[in-house]
């Protein structure tokens, strides 16, 4: 029985293209670079991890509001964090995702995936006597306020009436557009969070 090249061989004969046994060799040799080269992209792709799901990420941003830098983390710390535990603000988040290695990036998020809007019914009076003995309050002063549960937030003067002030308790930047630009510096698998047992 003939070889596959050798039944292979290129003719045209009644209508019949057949390939002849050097091109036969020429093309599984062609064939074969194709298959090296594609597993070398596989390879180059595993070694570009992209922003996901499963990710801990460490980057730089600048946040800009209203055209003034309100915080940067170039030359201190960078910012990490694991995709998907909410540690950052939504809007951010999601366009993060898909990102590579040092790729850099403007992105503007709107207040609705931030801080959301200015809420009216977060101004509320008190009485300057509620305030630390001995402060002289001022509008735009930021007071640090506690909540039932002990966490603390901050709550900004806003007006000053006859005994009374009016705090605001919106998020200082409620109600702004956010843009920040980030540089992505690391991705790497985020460890296994392993479940806390608890005893009956």
């Amino acid at each position: 029985m003939k070889s596959c090249a050798r039944m292979l061989a290129i003719e045209v004969n009644n209508g019949l293209i057949t390939i002849s046994e050097g091109l036969m060799k020429k093309f599984l040799a062609g064939s074969f670079v194709l298959v090296i080269m594609g597993m070398f992209n596989v390879c180059a792709f595993a070694d570009d991890p992209v922003v996901g799901a499963g990710k801990k990420v460490t980057l730089d941003y600048t946040l800009t509001v209203d055209n003034k830098e309100v915080e940067t983390s170039v030359g201190k710390a960078p910012l990490t964090y694991v995709v998907g535990s909410r540690n950052i603000i939504p809007g951010l988040e999601a366009q993060l995702n898909g990102m590579h290695m040092n790729e850099e990036k403007v992105i503007n998020v709107a207040p609705k995936d931030a801080y959301g809007d200015v809420d009216p019914k977060a101004f509320k009076e008190f009485p300057k006597t509620a305030l630390p003995k001995g402060m002289d309050p001022k509008v735009g002063m930021v007071l640090q306020a506690n909540a039932p549960d002990g966490s603390k937030f901050p709550a900004v003067i806003t007006e000053l009436k006859d005994d009374k002030v009016v705090l605001n308790f919106n998020h200082p930047l409620a109600g702004k557009n956010l843009t920040f630009k980030v540089k992505i510096l690391n991705i790497e698998t985020a460890p296994a969070v392993v479940p806390v047992v608890q005893k009956q």
